[in-house]
């Protein structure tokens, strides 16, 4: 039995992705701290152990006390790593969504359902939960996707684009005499030497190109009125010009993940 009430479960909830790993400690449905941690392929379980272990101390938090962990990856290599680090610091095995018994209680209309990460299935079912069906989430992370969550309240399927920052990572290899530059918000659509046009053209490009999808997504059949929710780390940098996105949510795939620890953990 569970040693907290259902309000005040403490939960982990931890996002694997490409380039980090993000961690949530929950109380009931409060997110009381949250760090991320780079998604090092040569890490080992006891130096992820050790890294675990100095978050929480940090927070002042003893990691036994825990009613459970759960994890969303797209890193498959670093699954086992963290489940035993999670052993090692916590006392608890985690449930991974994609394990059997870890059920996501979201249809998914793809041809082959398990190619769907983790993230996006997460990302579905916390917009759906919290904002209503039909939904449109844009995430702007390693890679920029959008996901859609038709009327019926089913993962309809959506689409992947080469992320901003990677865009950009690659312009600047593949052209020698280009900087690296940042994205950010700017008022100028020309540029007047090499840094602002490239800054210019990389956000007015990615502002116009996700606002042209977002417009082709509405115009589908019972998607007119669906709400549209943005996420990831790069979404803030966008917003201020992409009226049609309704809600922002930094934490949106931690929500999906803590949503699947509440009804997973409470019929274990």
């Amino acid at each position: 039995m569970n040693p907290h009430s259902a309000e005040q479960q403490r939960f982990l909830c931890i996002d694997v992705g490409n380039t980090q790993m993000v961690f949530g400690l929950y109380f009931g449905s409060d997110l009381k701290a949250h760090w991320r941690l780079s998604s090092n392929h040569q890490l080992t379980s006891d130096e992820l152990s050790w890294q675990l272990f100095g978050m929480f101390s940090q927070f002042e938090f003893d990691p036994k006390a825990l009613d459970g962990i759960m994890i969303a990856s797209v890193v498959p290599h670093l699954d086992e790593v963290l489940k035993d680090a999670c052993l090692q610091t916590c006392g608890l095995t985690p449930a991974c969504i994609g394990d059997k018994d870890a059920k996501t209680g979201i249809a998914i209309d793809y041809k082959n359902p398990k190619e769907v990460g983790a993230d996006r299935i997460v990302n579905a079912l916390a917009a759906r939960e919290l904002f209503g069906a039909p939904a449109i989430i844009l995430d702007c992370g390693t890679a920029t996707t959008f996901d859609v969550v038709s009327a019926d309240g089913h993962y309809a399927g959506g689409l992947i684009i080469p992320g901003i920052e990677v865009a950009l990572e690659a312009l600047s290899q593949r052209a020698a005499k280009l900087p690296e530059v940042a994205i950010a918000p700017v008022s100028t659509l020309i540029g007047k030497d090499t840094v602002s046009s490239m800054q210019a053209g990389v956000y007015w490009s990615a502002v116009d190109g996700l606002n042209g999808i977002i417009n082709r997504l509405l115009s589908e059949k019972g998607y007119a009125k669906a709400n549209i929710i943005a996420t990831g780390g790069l979404a803030t940098k966008l917003l201020s010009d992409m009226p049609k996105i309704k809600y922002l949510e930094p934490h949106l795939t931690l929500k999906g993940i803590l949503i699947l620890a509440q009804k997973h953990f409470s019929h274990a």
